[in-house]
């Protein structure tokens, strides 16, 4: 398979055209520039529709320095079946984040889920040498898309979500059933080394600061400091920070929080010598009021604090939303408001309006420390 190069990312950005307008929508200073002052990169997630929207493309190359594929370098997106590798629509949205300025990170090299393998992978026939056969999947996974994007993806999520919250145990799958969890994960981290060697290697999870995610915090430090000891090459911790009501299903209220035992978290993690990352930020505002104006204020205040929580660490140096405007939001199609209305979760609103949890981002950024 051969790399993936600038000469490709023009090519596939021209022959896509799908160049950003030049006018700007807004006079103000991006996101980005506002967190560059203090050493940050503000970015956020595209693909899918989004990325067909020129008038979205301009808000996202006027207010982020950096964007991750949504859903194009997932094992579902790249692997149509066991034997092919399709590369198209990461190659186009890569190219197009290059030409006009925007630093990409990698999601995800392994989502330890299988309802989020493909089909051919669930149904895989291991043959008779099961253990083998799973490595040689794993391995030629991650080392051929984990080389491809070497020197142009400076980041990449490398296992995501192989803690399961309920339990605080790691996830069981087609592939941990011959090798072990703990050695998927190991294979998935040492192969992104080998084949990208000057890439940050993330974990990527979807622990908070709200009540009911202790077993899920203890979970992922106790797999962080594992994979520590055993001296497997993990850079970072990205937490994805889907943040609100319902949280993942624990039926805390809007706006409550375990401060402390988050701190003591982040104090954990960073004290392994791990960076810290914010990789999909939003703010489910499902069981909110239908005024829109108490609403945006209720998210805008809980994003700011929870912001604040992370930034008092150097070790954060990077924030994404998972989606900039609410229209391109995942939250939209996921469990609807009683109410009915659309969700007002992102910085900017569905006609990319911005919003009071906007001025919330921009504020969290002015006020933290420099790195």
């Amino acid at each position: 398979m051969t790399g993936f190069n600038r000469r490709e990312a023009l090519g596939a950005a021209a022959a896509a055209a799908l160049l950003v307008p030049g006018q700007a929508l807004a006079a103000a200073p991006g996101l980005d520039a506002i967190g560059k002052q203090r050493g940050i990169r503000f970015g956020t997630c595209l693909g899918g529709r989004g990325f067909q929207d020129a008038r979205y493309r301009a808000l996202i190359a006027e207010q982020c320095g950096l964007i991750a594929p949504e859903n194009e370098l997932k094992w579902q997106a790249l692997r149509p079946d066991a034997k092919t590798f399709d590369f198209a629509r990461a190659d186009a949205l890569i190219a197009w984040a290059k030409s006009v300025g925007l630093g990409v990170r990698g999601h995800t090299l392994l989502w330890q889920k299988t309802e989020r393998y493909p089909k051919w992978l669930i149904e895989h026939d291991f043959g008779t040498s099961p253990r083998a056969e799973a490595e040689r999947l794993l391995t030629e996974h991650v080392s051929t898309v984990a080389g491809r994007y070497a020197g142009v993806l400076a980041s990449f999520d490398v296992v995501n979500e192989a803690v399961d919250e309920k339990t605080g145990e790691l996830r069981e799958t087609v592939l941990t059933t011959p090798l072990g969890a703990e050695t998927v994960i190991d294979i998935a981290f040492r192969t992104a080394r080998a084949a990208a060697p000057h890439m940050q290697l993330v974990y990527n999870d979807y622990m908070s600061w709200e009540p009911g995610n202790q077993l899920h915090r203890s979970g992922v430090l106790k797999l962080l400091e594992a994979l520590k000891k055993r001296g497997t090459p993990v850079d970072a911790l990205g937490i994805q920070s889907h943040i609100g009501a319902p949280g993942r299903g624990n039926g805390a209220p809007f706006g409550t929080r375990d401060e402390k035992a988050w701190r003591a978290f982040l104090d954990d993690v960073t004290g392994m010598g791990l960076k810290l990352l914010v990789t999909e930020m939003d703010v489910n505002d499902k069981l909110l009021p239908t005024d829109i104006v108490a609403r945006d204020r209720a998210v805008a205040d809980y994003a700011k604090a929870f912001l604040d929580s992370l930034l008092i660490y150097p070790q954060l140096d990077t924030i994404l939303f998972w989606g900039l405007a609410d229209n391109y939001s995942w939250l939209q199609g996921l469990t609807p408001r009683p109410d009915g209305l659309a969700k007002r979760c992102c910085p900017y609103g569905m006609d990319y309006e911005p919003k009071p949890i906007r001025e919330a981002v921009a504020a969290a950024l002015r006020g933290a420390a420099q790195r």
